[in-house]
């Protein structure tokens, strides 16, 4: 296909540290989702953190127009000349402050956005982070923000979280009728410049809540101190670093929210995140992730004579708390000493993690029970698992749940991410349809050990539990059903965008 770099997108992705450039599952799911849309085109930005070369691991399908960047901490260097940056500066500071404070919105972004159309395209860093007016600006902000701190730790700050959203708002944007941002920060600051600068329809779906993923990495961060002591401070006026970085991630995502047409996430528990940093109910809308549901559903369930079977599918690495799986099953094997339990996924990432896993199976006799197969194909062992098990210390919505449920064989999961609601179901899931395993508590080996021997030797309880997850499976996260979702979706966006767009050339 010959690609026009002028011609106008059906939509423009809008990402943040992932596709095509790094594995996982959020590129995957985008990796994916183009596919599915064949009859769409598509632009895709790419935000990343500076401009080293990087090889795709993703070949661009062929309905994708154009792959463009932003680098957050490599802005354009700009005119040799700083003509005009004093006046910017100072047009654009009161409202980069308001963003500092966590006070920014829609107005602020669009005020900055006026200051420095003019001249977009011959500022940079030399007018904007490297000039005499630029250091004016910070040491003005600083004295008024944040004096008495560390003046070196509030320079670099600022230039890195100012310089990423004044990246943002100098880099070039694609035409599209529709732009869709996979989650909210710096993307998401894009997106929501994408609807003042064109007034098109704009949509966000998070996979996971960025806000919320920022205060965890800021809270532990050991590279960030609190730069006074203000425990007996009663009237605390000034900002400290940390709750700056806070301050403004979570200002970037209620600028966001508010920007966008449709708010999108995969699981109920995302959403009330998502309430708390300000996004309106009107705009909220469930779409989870789906699975090849016929695939799974037609794996054949073993018939030959056999010990029960169980099995933690993913990766051996700590996130995964696969250690409590392991003294899971010594426990469970002091009541039932004859199963087989399998460890399902690759073991390399974290070698030592594997070896110590290797030595509790050890330590506690299970070297006859328990079996680390490394990567394998699912299809050619769902069929003869009783129940798969997550201990997980973390997820947002693991697909190996949905994936072994269309195969009819339950789960004992974790209360994290999306696990509970598709083991017992969305609030609004009618009829419901029952549990399709159990939820336990994180790091807990005898609730595990529990939930375990209910499920192998209560064979009507496991049955039951398999056809409710198989039925919840079908109706609600059928990958053929999810690209459907997706595809009216922007069809119906498309149809408002071309509409407004030819009512305007007539007039």
């Amino acid at each position: 296909m010959t690609k026009d770099q002028s011609q106008t997108a059906n939509v423009c992705l809008i990402l943040e540290g992932t596709y095509p450039y790094v594995p996982g599952g959020v590129s995957t799911w985008v990796h994916d989702l183009i596919q599915a849309q064949s009859d769409l085109t598509f632009r895709i930005v790419s935000i990343m953190p500076d401009d080293s070369e990087r090889e795709p691991v993703f070949e661009l399908p062929e309905n994708v127009l154009g792959l463009s960047h932003v680098y957050i901490h490599s802005l354009p260097k700009g005119d040799r000349f700083s003509w005009g940056a004093k006046s910017i500066l100072k047009s654009i500071g009161p409202h980069m402050a308001q963003f500092q404070t966590g006070k920014g919105d829609l107005d602020s972004l669009r005020a900055i956005m006026d200051a420095i159309k003019a001249r977009r395209h011959r500022l940079g860093s030399r007018q904007l982070l490297n000039s005499e007016a630029a250091w004016e600006q910070i040491v003005e902000s600083y004295n008024e923000l944040f004096e008495g701190q560390s003046f070196i730790d509030y320079f670099w700050t600022w230039r890195g979280l100012m310089g990423g959203m004044l990246a943002t708002l100098l880099a070039d944007l694609p035409s599209a009728y529709v732009y869709h941002t996979i989650s909210t920060g710096y993307a998401g600051l894009f997106a929501a410049r994408a609807k003042i600068e064109t007034g098109r329809p704009v949509i966000l779906t998070e996979h996971g809540i960025y806000a919320n993923e920022r205060r965890i990495e800021i809270t532990s961060a050991t590279w960030l101190s609190e730069g006074v002591d203000t425990g007996l401070v009663v009237d605390k006026k000034k900002t400290d670093i940390r709750e700056m970085w806070l301050k403004v991630f979570i200002n970037y995502s209620q600028v966001c929210y508010a920007g966008m047409d449709l708010i999108t996430t995969l699981y109920e528990g995302n959403q009330m995140l998502q309430r708390a940093d300000g996004a309106e109910d009107t705009k909220l809308r469930i779409i989870p992730n789906g699975i090849d549901y016929d695939r799974f559903a037609n794996i054949k369930r073993s018939t030959e004579p056999r010990r029960p079977a169980i099995a933690l599918i993913g990766r051996v690495v700590p996130i995964k708390d696969v250690k409590t799986y392991i003294r899971a099953c010594g426990i469970l094997a002091e009541t039932l000493p004859e199963f087989d339990a399998y460890i399902m996924g690759p073991t390399e990432e974290d070698p030592q993690y594997y070896e110590e896993c290797r030595e509790i199976v050890t330590h506690l006799g299970l070297d006859e029970i328990v079996t680390f197969t490394g990567r394998v194909k699912l299809d050619d062992y769902l069929g003869r698992i009783d129940a798969i098990v997550l201990t997980s210390i973390s997820e947002a919505m693991p697909l190996v749940i949905l994936e072994a449920g269309a195969a009819s064989v339950p789960t004992i999961a974790t209360d994290v991410g999306a696990c509970r609601e598709m083991i017992e179901g969305r609030s609004d899931e009618e009829p419901p349809l029952g549990p399709g395993g159990i939820i336990t508590p994180l790091s807990n080996p005898s609730e595990t050990a529990s939930a375990l021997a209910r499920i192998l030797t209560d064979e009507a309880m496991r049955n039951a539990c398999g056809t409710a997850i198989q039925t919840r499976v079908w109706r609600y996260y059928n990958k053929v059903d999810i690209d459907s979702i997706y595809y009216d979706l922007y069809i119906r966006y498309l149809w408002e965008a071309r509409n407004d767009a030819a009512s305007k050339r007539a007039s």
